[in-house]
């Protein structure tokens, strides 16, 4: 038998518990297509019961070679190197020619896709790929979206579990290419048009895939070449939101090539833990601006009053305030994300990156804005880039609050009203 040809395509499966990632997995399995296809499945708690589903489903020959299940916790965290290894041992092999991983439920996708990234080689070091990701593929149960999560309408519980669900889930869908609907045939017709309408609002490039039982074509999920890191990156719909407005600012600018990718600076990190240095946030493109409202959606997010905004401001926020507007968060707001800055003289310099999803809401030190370096090296990014200086504010520098809200039937003004009662001087 020829080995198969490197890189090996490698398919990521993430989705909740409860979503039907076993039964795609088990249909994947089924009707392979030619494919000789190695499963790594890792879901904490179940994952013998998850093993065995697949193994009972009479589609696994070769136990010890085609079903490699891991244990001792999550892939994306505790068993990131494991996960490594196991991939290389399995390419080593030669016996298979495609991967197919099923993430923990409470795993985000990115952290994963980063440490597959470390086996897809470095043209500049001169390492090989052995494996190159091609699809990163959420299970989403269309019937629990359009009743326990309401869309929106209800998204904020007390249920700690659901808590961390509801934000999974958000990010789930954000970093992902390919979206599997499962179970469209528990919900009406109504439900359906409010979910696709919330999930394309969240995520509006990636493919969405209605099904049932996790039946889809093996062609939706196997070797797509749909994945790409920057492209999967910057498709969140906050993402867009955040660019389009950078762009309307701009619009009578022009943009050099270096500058223009500093407004992926938080885009490229779908997660709070990761920390760019203070270069990476020195030269962001301000204007005199308050507020922009952006409808760039389809007539359904009309009809299900699913709409984005994006909040502007050079002032800072008051911390004691903006932790009120916080512990009183506004109805029917799914996902903001963004950046801000505080008045607190221990806290002006740095930038925060704020991120909300579901129930869970954080502010994290990003970084130093240039305001806060000396001006010797100020002077030396004016150089660099011009428009920092044109864009610079006399009194507040780069210095700005920019936050992009994503939700259902949300009253705008009163949100708006409200952050500006948080601003000091």
């Amino acid at each position: 038998m020829a080995k198969p040809k490197l890189p090996i395509p490698v398919t990521l499966l993430t989705g909740y518990l409860g979503s039907g990632k076993t039964t795609l997995i088990n249909h994947v399995l089924g009707n392979q297509e030619g494919y000789k296809c190695a499963v790594i499945v890792n879901d904490i708690g179940e994952v013998n019961i998850d093993a065995e589903l697949i193994q009972k489903a009479g589609v696994v020959t070769q136990k010890d070679d085609n079903l490699v299940p891991l244990s001792n916790g999550c892939i994306c965290c505790t068993l990131k190197v494991d996960l490594i290894n196991q991939i290389a041992e399995l390419v080593k092999s030669g016996k298979f020619d495609y991967i197919l991983i099923e993430a923990s439920g409470i795993c985000e996708p990115l952290p994963i896709a980063q440490s597959i990234a470390v086996l897809e080689g470095d043209e500049e070091e001169g390492t090989p790929a052995i494996c190159r990701l091609d699809n990163i593929v959420t299970v989403v149960d269309a019937l629990r979206m359009a009743t326990e999560f309401g869309c929106g309408d209800n998204l904020l519980k007390d249920d700690v579990d659901e808590e961390d669900i509801e934000s999974l889930v958000i990010q789930q869908i954000e970093f992902c290419s390919t979206i599997i609907l499962n179970k469209v045939d528990m919900v009406n017709e109504e439900q359906l048009g409010r979910v696709k309408a919330m999930i394309r609002t969240l995520q509006p490039k990636a493919k969405i895939i209605e099904a049932n039982y996790g039946k889809v074509s093996v062609g939706d999920i196997l070797n797509t070449n749909l994945y790409d890191f920057e492209e999967t990156a910057g498709s969140a719909g906050w993402a867009q939101a955040y660019d389009k407005d950078e762009d309307e600012k701009n619009e009578h600018h022009d943009h050099d090539e270096d500058e223009h990718e500093h407004h992926h600076h938080d885009e490229d990190e779908h997660e709070h833990h990761h920390h760019h240095d203070d270069e990476d946030h020195s030269h962001c493109d301000h204007e005199h601006g308050h507020c922009c409202h952006h409808h760039h959606h389809g007539d359904d997010d009309e009809e299900y009053g699913i709409c984005t905004f994006v909040y502007h401001s050079r002032r800072p926020f008051n911390q004691e305030k903006l932790q009120e507007f916080v512990n009183n968060w506004p109805k029917g707001v799914v996902r903001a994300k963004g950046i801000l800055w505080f008045s607190d003289k221990d806290k002006r310099d740095y930038l925060y990156v704020f991120e909300q999803a579901g129930v869970q809401i954080t502010a994290t030190e990003n970084g130093k804005w240039l305001a806060a370096f000396p001006k010797s090296e100020q002077k030396k990014y004016f150089k660099e880039y011009p428009d920092i200086e044109e864009h610079w504010d006399e009194k507040y520098g780069d210095r700005e609050t920019k936050l992009v809200f994503i939700g259902q039937h949300m009253d705008k003004q009163n949100i708006i009203e409200r952050l500006d009662n948080c601003l000091d001087d």
